[in-house]
């Protein structure tokens, strides 16, 4: 486990820092973190608000003591109790010694929760501050005014309520058995990410969102104040790259938003462009700094921020999808984003970049974060370190008026939160048609999968979206589909051939729901406006428990690498595929399907793993096999030589013809 800083407070260079900072696409260069031991009470009998357990001498009722931000079912947090908790209380006593101090008398004092699952209630020195509802957004409370009540010791106070048996909640993969079962896992209860302060000026920058313009040679800022300028303002904006500014601008604001374009004019030179694009194998980030300034008093500063952007195009098109204008196959894997002492949450910052780190090793160039919004820090490394993302969200279980609004509310403010991520290239409100369980019969269902696609296409439009990934597609840009087959005959069959991949859209599928339920959806695919990925796939069992759970099982080294060579191997073969999604990343709680052990070990040799994801050689099989779709000679089990001077993580032979890896590096 790794042990978490109380105190950070430096200079960020926002491209370059160091991960930990909470909100790394919107950093001011001074915070402090609240994690770490807070008392602790549950609930059962919802007295709590009654009893005033928010009160500053309410302390007699936290008997117990939690490390923040691990939920009460993780042992991280010294609970580990996986019981039903509806409703729990978090109580922390808090000097000006544990927050930002002020620099200014109209500075305000803020206090950031990154995510507490479900409903939060906050209250500081006994005053309500705030609520909040959404179990993977952030939110904020001002506590500047109650601050000024004269007392030298604080006392903040968290109320989070989350139903385990409420299946309209956004609850992903969290059971509402009390032990986990199937494919679900251990609940999450209360807070689960970052709490932190800052203090910020009373107008400020508080939303920065980026995108960009490729082919203009510019990038999109838009940019949100706290509130209307009582007088004209000025932004300056400079964009800088290794140290070479690339671009400066001043922008007059008279209202609290504004857009901008932004000229990169360096770009404009063609034979040079792709230094400055972002990708898997060039994760160049661009740094920004932005000042807010009166507009007739160039010397004061009224807030300053850092952010950052990647240069980079996505979309779909000609039957492909494409990075920076070019065809790039995906070889995806499914990461539930689980760990086993802190469950949803991570155990530290620094664990975020190995993870990625190890998903590049193993040869994979991006990743489906499954039935959860990650940690912006999370997305932080992706960025930094090339890996693309499918950003996903929790999904409830029912469909009513009431899980509709709760997981329209949620996603639109996590579209809102992550759109400015170079790494994340495609979104997925909802998937396997969860919560929408009867989409193809149900007229209110089938509209509310497009309406979230739509609704999600205005917020961003552009990156492709999924009305449903895996199934039943109404209105998607690609064509994800489910397919857990571990027979080469049988993929071949599916999808070795235009025609057979026809058939497949055309018939039930793998799963016995139909691939595609609207003729619009199946003429966009004639069309090659959305091209056909297999998002899961793979889920082979290979462990030595008794009580395991996967799709496929193994029982033996060669058996496990012959066979995921087979499936890798069919699918790169399939011109009609134009990625892949392995599933999965790791062994998660009774799931013994990963390609790692739950402590993040390879179950083979990382470089034979990585062979097996790129195609680059192929485990050995009996002399006898007669597989037509082996287009490379088999060979023993061990690492392809890596070319100097390329990263060991891009060592692909490439996928079929007419595909490319990335856009030419400079």
């Amino acid at each position: 486990m790794c042990d978490r800083a109380d105190v950070r407070s430096h200079d960020v260079d926002t491209a370059g820092q160091d991960g930990s900072y909470p909100r790394p696409q919107l950093v001011r260069d001074a915070w402090k973190s609240l994690d770490g031991a807070w008392a602790f009470a549950f609930d059962p009998e919802r007295r709590g608000e009654h009893e005033q357990w928010y009160d500053v001498d309410a302390a007699k009722h936290f008997a117990l003591t939690i490390k923040v931000p691990f939920p009460p079912e993780s042992p991280a947090s010294g609970v580990h109790d996986t019981g039903f908790h509806p409703v729990v209380w978090y109580r922390r006593e808090i000097t000006s010694a544990d927050l930002v101090m002020p620099a200014s008398p109209t500075d305000r004092t803020l206090l950031h929760f990154g995510a507490v699952d479900h409903r939060a209630d906050v209250w500081f020195d006994g005053v309500r501050v705030g609520e909040h509802v959404g179990g993977q957004t952030p939110f904020v409370v001002d506590v500047t005014e109650v601050l000024g009540n004269g007392r030298t010791e604080h006392v903040l106070v968290v109320r989070a309520e989350d139903d385990p048996l409420d299946a309209a909640l956004p609850r992903g993969k969290q059971d509402w058995q009390v032990d986990p079962h199937g494919i679900w896992y251990h609940r999450t209860t209360g807070i689960w990410q970052t709490v932190w302060s800052e203090t910020v000026p009373t107008l400020r920058l508080i939303d920065v969102a980026w995108t960009p313009q490729v082919s203009q040679g510019s990038v999109r800022c838009e940019v949100t104040l706290s509130a209307r300028p009582t007088s004209l303002v000025t932004l300056d904006v400079s964009l800088t790259l290794a140290g070479e500014e690339l671009a400066h601008q001043s922008i007059r604001l008279e209202g609290p938003r504004t857009v901008a374009a932004i000229a990169v004019s360096d770009m404009a030179n063609g034979q040079d462009r792709a230094r400055f694009l972002w990708s898997p194998e060039h994760p160049v980030l661009i740094d920004a700094h932005l000042t807010l300034r009166p507009a007739d008093e160039a010397s004061d500063v009224l807030d300053t921020v850092g952010s950052y952007f990647g240069m980079r195009s996505v979309g779909v098109g000609r039957g492909q999808f494409l990075l920076n204008g070019q065809p790039y196959y995906l070889r995806s894997v499914l990461d539930q984003g689980y760990w086993e002492d802190t469950h949803l949450a991570n155990p530290g910052s620094e664990w975020l970049r190995e993870e990625v780190e190890l998903m590049k090793e193993m040869g994979f160039n991006a990743v489906r974060v499954h039935q959860k919004a990650e940690d912006p820090r999370f997305l932080y490394w992706t960025d930094r370190l090339g890996l693309l993302v499918w950003g996903e969200t929790a999904n409830a279980y029912e469909f009513s008026t009431y899980a509709v609004e709760l997981l329209t509310r949620e996603w639109l403010d996590l579209v809102r939160r992550d759109r400015s991520h170079p790494s994340i290239v495609a979104w997925v409100p909802i998937n396997e048609s969860w919560g929408i369980q009867d989409i193809a019969v149900d007229a209110a269902q089938a509209a509310y999968s497009v309406a979230l696609a739509n609704l999600t296409r205005a917020l961003d439009p552009s990156r492709p979206v999924m009305s449903n990934e895996g199934w039943e597609h109404l209105d998607s840009d690609i064509v994800g589909l489910h397919d857990y087959s571990s027979s080469v005959e049988t993929l071949l069959s599916r999808y070795g051939d235009a025609q057979s991949i026809r058939a497949t859209l055309d018939s039930p599928g793998p799963a016995g729901r139909a691939p595609v339920i609207s003729q619009a959806q199946s003429a966009r695919f004639d069309a090659g406006d959305s091209p056909l990925m297999i998002t899961e796939f793979g889920g082979i069992s290979y462990a030595s428990r008794d009580e395991t759970w996967g799709y496929s099982t193994v029982s033996s080294d060669e058996e496990y690498a012959t066979l995921l060579g087979d499936i890798f191997g069919v699918l790169r073969t399939c011109h009609g595929v134009v990625g892949f999604c392995y599933t999965q990343l790791l062994d998660t709680v009774q799931e013994t399907n990963g390609l790692l052990t739950v402590d993040r070990k390879p179950k083979l040799p990382l470089e034979t793993i990585r062979g097996i994801v790129t195609g680059q050689f192929l485990p050995p099989r009996a002399p006898t096999s007669t597989m037509g779709w082996r287009s490379k000679p088999a060979t023993t089990l061990q690492s392809p030589p890596t070319p100097t001077g390329t990263d060991p993580a891009h060592t692909d032979s490439g996928p079929p013809d007419g595909f490319v890896d990335a856009a030419p590096d400079p």
